[in-house]
């Protein structure tokens, strides 16, 4: 997993008044979970860009009044109507101790299915998956080589190794679909 670093000052006024005068000055009340005692503190919005607004999952590593922490972006709350960050919660990593995050699908090779006309459709945009943070990828490849027209892959066909994955395991992660023009091309040569 790759890492974005970011840099947070402690907090000491809590409640709902303190954060809202945060949010009106471009900061961000954030806490830390999972290290013993919650850590209260925020960052400044546009340091967010690179970890929130990208398809990817990545390690964030915390540094608050010159301590580091090593940490997963866990959850985020956003205003209803412009978007905004309104608060982000982050959660300790151990390096001995499994994870559950969501980590992108991408999909490789060239289909035969879709070389006959098939329509490729990626059912699944990202993965639930356990593991040690060590062991994550940056995302889950599904090679499509192999598959021809009707033909799915399914979530118990991925393999990574060392990690456990938390999807359905009937689901279809990739499908090629036949389309119209298929089906009347082979309704044209059984007359």
């Amino acid at each position: 997993m790759k890492t974005v670093a970011l840099t947070g000052e402690l907090r000491s006024d809590l409640g709902s008044k303190y954060s809202r005068a945060m949010r009106n000055e471009g900061k961000v009340p954030c806490v830390l979970y999972g290290g013993g005692d919650h850590i209260h503190f925020f960052v400044y919005a546009p340091d967010f860009k690179a970890l929130v607004y990208t398809p990817n999952t990545y390690k964030v590593q915390l540094t608050i009044e010159g301590k580091k922490y090593m940490a997963i972006l866990h959850d985020m709350q956003f205003h209803p109507v412009n978007e905004s960050i309104l608060h982000a919660d982050f959660l300790a990593v151990d390096e001995k101790n499994p994870i559950t995050v969501s980590i992108p699908v991408t999909v490789e090779g060239n289909s035969p299915g879709v070389r006959a006309g098939g329509k490729l459709i990626q059912k699944i945009q990202r993965l639930k998956i356990k593991g040690l943070i060590k062991d994550i990828p940056d995302s889950i490849v599904i090679n499509i080589d192999g598959l021809e027209l009707g033909q799915s892959t399914k979530v118990k066909n991925v393999e990574v190794p060392n990690i456990q994955i938390l999807d359905n395991k009937d689901n279809a992660v990739v499908s090629i679909k036949m389309t119209r023009n298929v089906v009347k091309e082979e309704v044209a040569a059984k007359k």
